[in-house]
């Protein structure tokens, strides 16, 4: 079988020992894979932090059949009916079956009602592992029916080592220097980190290009400037940033609003009138740059 180039998944971790994070939480899954069992489960936190990376070293360590889906692909109640219901309810040789319904803060509401029967109708059999970036996009009676487990990053100086063993194992010359600018751009990001390096070696050396990187701290770039009311130097810094995905902006605009007006509660409402809006435009930086404007003139 031909190696995978890619290396967030060549060096993706196949058992519990290699994976990069909390000892806790290490503790809690082994104990679960020893028992060849474990609950409904569901894993949060930021992207890139070894959600899914946790969900199939479960199922590659536990004697089960198991189903990976990616739920932001295909997030409609019909792949809960056919896709999901169907492999709950069909025989298997082996003691268990697992479920991975990955990213499914993206499943619709009507998805994510009718999986609650199905965790029920079949919890002798079948166990479910969800992954979210949101955990408040899983509905009540889902996070009921499951444990509910949060995926904390691993620290500065783990992912500075880890990210030290790939570069040695592809045999790249790097210094100190380039790691501590990888991981403070784009902590706790651990797959952009491994990917960013990828991009960045060439002839057996990495070469970071820093125009390019996007710095982990551009949300609180755009707090500061917010306080200054400079529209077109938070538009420079949101166009910088590269980024395509703007929820944790918009969270962090929510969390922190006390710092840049003392109006909190229409800042809220702005907030939440632009968080539904954005479902319905092609460009979300234009979205959010009509949010920052209205936020501005508050």
């Amino acid at each position: 079988m031909k190696e995978n180039s890619l290396w967030s998944e060549k060096y993706r971790p196949d058992i519990l020992e290699n994976y990069v994070g909390n000892e806790n939480l290490k503790s809690t899954i082994s104990k679960y894979i020893a028992l060849n069992d474990i609950q409904n489960l569901i894993f949060y936190g930021p992207p890139g932090c070894g959600k899914t990376t946790l969900a199939k070293i479960i199922v590659k360590n536990i004697d089960c059949d198991y189903l990976y889906i990616n739920a932001s692909d295909e997030r409609g109640i019909d792949t809960i009916r056919d896709k999901v219901s169907g492999f709950a309810s069909t025989s298997s040789f082996k003691p268990l079956k697992v479920i991975i319904l990955d990213e499914a803060d993206f499943l619709t509401i009507q998805a994510q009602a009718s999986l609650r029967n199905i965790i029920e109708t079949f919890s002798r059999s079948t166990r479910f592992i969800l992954t979210c970036n949101f955990l408040e996009r899983v509905i009540d009676p889902l996070q009921s029916r499951c444990q509910v487990l949060k995926i904390v990053p691993p620290s500065k100086n783990e992912v500075a080592k880890h990210i030290h063993n790939i570069l040695n194992q592809e045999s790249i010359t790097h210094t100190g220097e380039d790691l501590k600018l990888l991981v403070e751009n784009y902590y706790p990001d651990l797959r952009k980190i491994i990917n960013t390096c990828q991009m960045s070696s060439k002839d057996g050396k990495i070469n970071l290009d820093k125009q390019v990187l996007v710095s982990s701290s551009y949300h609180d770039e755009v707090i500061k400037l917010l306080k200054k009311k400079s529209f077109s130097e938070i538009r420079q810094v949101i166009a910088n940033a590269n980024v395509n995905d703007f929820d944790e902006l918009y969270k962090v605009l929510y969390e922190r609003a006390e710092e840049y007006t003392k109006n909190i509660a229409e800042a809220t409402i702005i907030i939440e009138e632009y968080l539904y809006h954005k479902n319905f435009r092609i460009d979300q930086e234009i979205c959010l740059m009509a949010c920052i404007a209205k936020l501005i003139n508050i």
